[in-house]
């Protein structure tokens, strides 16, 4: 099956500065994928060229099959959700909904997707009447609207209350359910570890690490944390004691390991403080990316 997303060799330049650099990727129907980087790793001028916004220095990017530049073809199969949409204060939501609807040329019921956003109470609410939380779901009501087929979500859940995080999701799995493919921007890597199919984690203009979660967070050791009483003797297991006391073990057996100190702790009456452990997590990944 044809990938929604083929990006080849995509190069980027602003005179002699790369911000892209042979950068490769696909991104498969149906699929989640979360394209995360250090700030100035080019992921915005990256998405900003597959979503048809700017033109590549050089590469080849298709959208299903199609050039991003082709918006008649493309764009009404696609939406977006950005940082900052920048409605008009003096519209409505409803009128800010219906008015996406019309440039993007995709067809739904306005009061449908007020509803799924749980705005439906505020549709003759003026923009500038909104609060930050209200204005983030109104700007994903926008990218859904008519159900497009590809969505991009660019730190979706920033200014939302939990509540409302879980309910965006909730509509996310819906459309995932329904065959839509999403690709997610968030500085949230909880979000990407729980959710993400695949994960493109970029560095200076290219991917540092592509893969599932799994497959990148083996590439770290596992961890394990605990605490000690005083006058313990010396954990069987090579540790480093933090400034804060707590002993952290790292491992690539973490089994082995943390069946080794559970039986020494038995043995000698220890009392094991505050004890973790657990593989490494993508927060763990991202931050070894400049170590």
């Amino acid at each position: 099956m044809t990938p929604v997303i083929e990006v080849d060799q995509l190069n980027l330049a602003y005179g002699d500065f790369h911000a892209v650099k042979d950068l490769t990727f696909h991104v498969g129907r149906g699929e989640l994928y979360a394209l995360l980087g250090t700030n100035g790793a080019g992921k915005t001028s990256t998405l900003e060229i597959v979503e048809g916004h700017r033109a590549p220095t050089s590469g080849t990017v298709r959208v299903f099959g199609e050039s991003p530049a082709d918006r008649r073809a493309v764009r009404p199969r696609m939406g977006i959700m950005l940082q900052e949409s920048g409605f008009t204060p003096d519209l409505t939501v409803r009128e800010s909904v219906a008015l996406i609807g019309n440039l993007t040329e995709r067809t739904d019921n306005v009061d449908r997707v007020l509803g799924v956003v749980d705005l439906g109470g505020k549709a003759g609410t003026k923009v500038s009447q909104l609060s930050g939380g209200e204005k983030r779901r109104l700007d994903f009501a926008t990218a859904v609207y008519g159900s497009p087929e590809l969505i991009f979500l660019d730190e979706p859940t920033t200014g939302l209350d939990i509540q409302s995080r879980d309910a965006l999701w909730d509509a996310v799995d819906k459309l995932r359910e329904d065959g839509a493919t999403i690709v997610l921007t968030t500085h949230y890597l909880e979000e990407a570890q729980q959710r993400a199919d695949r994960v493109g984690l970029m560095h200076q203009g290219a991917f540092h690490r592509e893969g599932t979660v799994s497959e990148l967070t083996r590439a770290l050791p596992s961890t394990i944390r605990f605490g000690l009483p005083d006058r313990a003797p010396a954990p069987p297991l090579h540790a480093v004691r933090g400034s804060d006391g707590v002993f952290l073990v790292e491992t690539f057996g973490l089994q082995k390991d943390l069946h080794t100190l559970l039986g020494w702790a038995l043995d000698h009456a220890v009392e094991l403080q505050d004890l973790q452990a657990g593989p490494t997590r993508l927060d763990d990944v991202f931050r070894a990316i400049s170590a």
